[in-house]
């Protein structure tokens, strides 16, 4: 694909099976920290439990998923595996109120929660689901769409988050926790090969340097030649590589302390492949009437399960960075726990982009979009925890960051001119409180609140407009709050209700077209939730069968969405607050096991995602006034429209049998099948309308009986089932002046075509 495989492959995998190559399934748990109820590991490792039996840390502290007044979901390894998961991007197979829609580079991605998320294209916009690795926040979307080589279990946090997590998460959060040092010696392995030349894999070694002292060291390497072909250049593309190096240190120098010393490194690229699936036969780019498709797309037949594309320049990115933690748990005042937790990170990133996407000699056919991202970002997390096993327990903390963000972008040279450079910085001081009161036996009260005070600030240089420069600043206070009320009606069945109001804050939206008048219209307002949530928590027979059920309603106020201008015939992306959307639905959890050899689990969710107050948004392309779009200037009204990435139902259902073959060996049949209702991929376009669908992955294998080995053929996309990961109107760039012509491009998603492998897994 890119040179840059040529400089790391052989390295990388050379470097991997030197430390012991193939995989890991079984997660030995990490030794404990100073207290017992800080916010540590799970004591049973996440693939060997049942759900109602899995503890997380959604309230800063560890605790018992049952015990939990919120909509958590835990994902561990094994689950991932089966599902096909090896990517960021993909976590939305298995986590039903989840949609991660990618995008042509990963700033532009998208990460939705119950159909909530920010599709914005500006440097210093949040997205409303923040996402953490270690509790750490991540500062740029782009840093978390890489591999998951490390992963110990994936917490999804459903509805607002912001009293104990900040201004980012304002619909939800997704914090990957990777694995901690262990007391002896293990080592994990996996690899992974498939038919469509897919190759990874990834070690883990962890273990002790001394009595007081443990290590834990993991690298990866994977590689995906893609699934779309270049006939312009006879390339692969859309696939990806990425080297990933993870190290951490921990130091137990009394049983009351434990300092946690934590390092990464990331290398990789993507490249880019945005086949056409529908364009009209009297589609001309740029309206040149000898510009047809037959000329500029030579060689590629449009359909709907088209994978070919005719670029005449790699459209790719190149990434790396870097970063670290330092976490400090010391045992004060007695029985009280002193949690610090310092970190920094630093990401850069090249995109470039085909941006007419055709191989056309014309001038026309060269116009080209090329960038640049860089992230900076320092922070600082203060928290005093009481003991966990008081009626009354309380986190009070205090958290410090700032963010420094640059961006550079060329596009041209023969039209849709842009050149400009824009930086943006935010520094942010919060506090925050929470406590769990236990009036008496099976009756908890939470309550908690957060107050946080930001500093915004921009620079803008248009160098397309004379290097027109624009600068500004902003600042703003608000507090969060969260109150919930739980009680056991039996000690393994339980109900809660929980009210919440989340905050995003305020922005400036620095893209193409930035100018006076948006520098004197000041930022992009704060957005703001408030969700409501009733929760059944169960558990029967002996805690096999447990059953979870949550009902929510959330408002959003002053939104802030992506809207698209179009100018001169190229969209420009423009970001404001669009009013009002509510969303409100059901969710399912449920695992069983049904023998000791058998288990089943399942999650669904039933979702109903529409704007409240929309009432002058972009029209579509293509849109004309019988279709609703009116006025000057032309807008549509979306108000009780349901929100794109949205789909009413969506459900993931696994099954693992595991019979005795021998009396050392176990066979391994595993089933996932993934569903998801219609949706679209921008409100009310048809071009980009995804009809249900539904995938089936299926493996069969055989492990060691103490699963220090084992080795799985799999087939992924079963039935073979064709859909988009996104769909793109891009008719603007293909219709002559006054004649309006369909052309419409789609992201493919990693299993757009039926394929299989082998994984294989050591752990000792």
């Amino acid at each position: 694909m890119l040179t840059y495989r040529t400089n790391v492959s052989s390295a990388a995998i050379a470097a991997i099976l030197a430390l012991g190559a193939p995989p890991a399934l079984a997660q030995t748990a990490p030794d404990a920290t100073p207290r017992a109820d800080t916010a540590t590991a799970p004591a049973t490792p996440v693939d060997e439990v049942a759900v109602g039996d899995i503890i997380v840390t959604a309230n800063k502290r560890a605790e018992n998923i049952q015990s939990v007044p919120l909509a958590v979901s835990v994902i561990a390894p094994a689950q991932l595996a089966v599902a096909g998961v090896r990517n960021f991007a993909d976590l939305g197979k298995i986590a039903p109120s989840l949609i991660v829609r990618p995008a042509e580079q990963p700033q532009n991605s998208n990460i939705s929660l119950r159909g909530v998320g920010t599709l914005a294209f500006g440097i210093g916009v949040e997205s409303s689901v923040a996402v953490l690795v270690d509790e750490v926040p991540v500062p740029l979307t782009a840093r978390a769409f890489t591999d998951l080589p490390d992963i110990e279990r994936i917490e999804v946090l459903r509805g607002p988050q912001s009293t104990l997590y900040g201004k980012s998460a304002s619909a939800g959060l997704v914090n990957l926790i990777t694995r901690d040092p262990t007391d002896t010696l293990h080592v994990r392995a996996n690899a992974v090969v498939t038919t469509d030349q897919e190759r990874g894999a990834n070690v883990s070694v962890s273990g002790p340097l001394s009595p007081d002292v443990g290590y834990v060291f993991s690298a990866a390497y994977n590689f995906w030649d893609g699934n779309v072909h270049n006939v312009f250049n006879d390339k692969q593309v859309s696939g990806r590589e990425a080297v990933n190096v993870r190290g951490k240190l921990r130091w137990k120098p009394t049983d009351d302390a434990a300092i946690t010393l934590s390092l990464n490194y990331v290398n990789g690229n993507t490249d880019v492949g945005r086949p056409f699936i529908h364009v009209a036969p009297g589609a001309r780019l740029r309206g040149v009437a000898t510009l047809d498709p037959a000329t500029v797309f030579p060689g590629v037949t449009i359909s709907p399960d088209n994978q070919d594309i005719s670029n005449n320049f790699d459209s790719r990115t190149k990434y790396q960075g870097g970063g670290g933690y330092l976490r400090g748990e010391f045992g004060v005042f007695g029985d009280m726990n002193l949690i610090s937790i310092s970190s920094y990170d630093r990401y850069h990133l090249d995109d470039y982009l085909d941006q007419d996407d055709t191989s056309s000699t014309t001038t026309f056919g060269n116009n080209n979009q090329i960038g640049s991202f860089d992230s900076e970002q320092f922070t600082q997390e203060l928290r005093l925890q009481s003991p966990g096993d008081k009626p009354f327990r309380y986190t009070v903390g205090a958290y410090a960051a700032t963010n420094a963000f640059s961006r550079a972008f060329v596009r041209g040279p023969n039209f849709s001119i842009a050149n400009w450079d824009a930086s943006s910085k935010s520094r942010q001081v919060a506090g925050f409180v929470q406590a769990d009161w236990t009036v008496y036996p099976g009756l908890t009260l939470t309550g908690g609140g957060r107050v946080q005070n930001e500093r915004v600030s921009y620079t803008f240089v248009d160098h397309a407009a004379g290097n027109a420069a624009f600068s500004g600043k902003a600042y703003d206070t608000a507090g969060t709050y969260r109150g919930s009320v739980r009680y056991e009606f039996t000690p393994t069945v339980s109900g809660f209700f929980t009210y919440s109001t989340g905050y995003k804050g305020q922005t400036y939206d620095l893209t193409t077209g930035f100018n006076q008048g948006r520098a004197q219209a000041g930022p992009i307002r704060p957005e703001r939730s408030r969700d409501k949530e009733l929760g059944l928590r169960t558990q029967f027979f002996g805690r096999r069968l447990t059953l979870n059920v949550t009902l929510f309603d959330t408002d959003y106020d002053n939104l802030q969405a992506q809207t698209i201008e179009t100018i001169n015939g190229t969209s420009n992306f423009r970001l404001t607050n669009v009013g009002g959307l509510n969303t409100k639905g059901i969710e399912f959890e449920g695992s069983a096991t049904l023998a000791s050899d058998f288990t089943l689990g399942a999650s669904v969710t039933y979702l109903d995602a529409k704007y409240t107050s929309f009432a002058a948004a972009q029209c579509y392309p293509l849109q004309t006034p019988a279709l609703g779009c009116t006025g000057t200037p032309m807008r549509q009204n979306l108000t009780g429209t349901r929100v794109p990435q949205a789909p009413e139902w969506k459900f993931n259902v696994n099954a693992d049998y595991s019979p005795r073959l021998t009396d050392t060996l176990r066979g391994v049949a595993q089933v996932n099948w993934q569903y998801q209702s219609s949706l679209y991929y921008a409100a009310r376009d048809p071009e980009t309308f995804q009809p249900a669908f539904h995938i089936v992955n299926v493996g069969l294998g055989v492990r060691d009986e103490d699963r220090r080995w084992e080795i799985v053929g799999f087939v992924n996309n079963l039935f073979d089932q064709q859909y988009y990961s996104s769909l793109v109107n891009t008719s603007a760039n293909f219709s002559p002046n006054g004649s309006p012509q369909i052309a419409t491009q789609a992201l493919l998603p990693r299993d757009f075509r039926r394929y299989g492998g082998v994984r294989l897994a050591l752990n000792f």
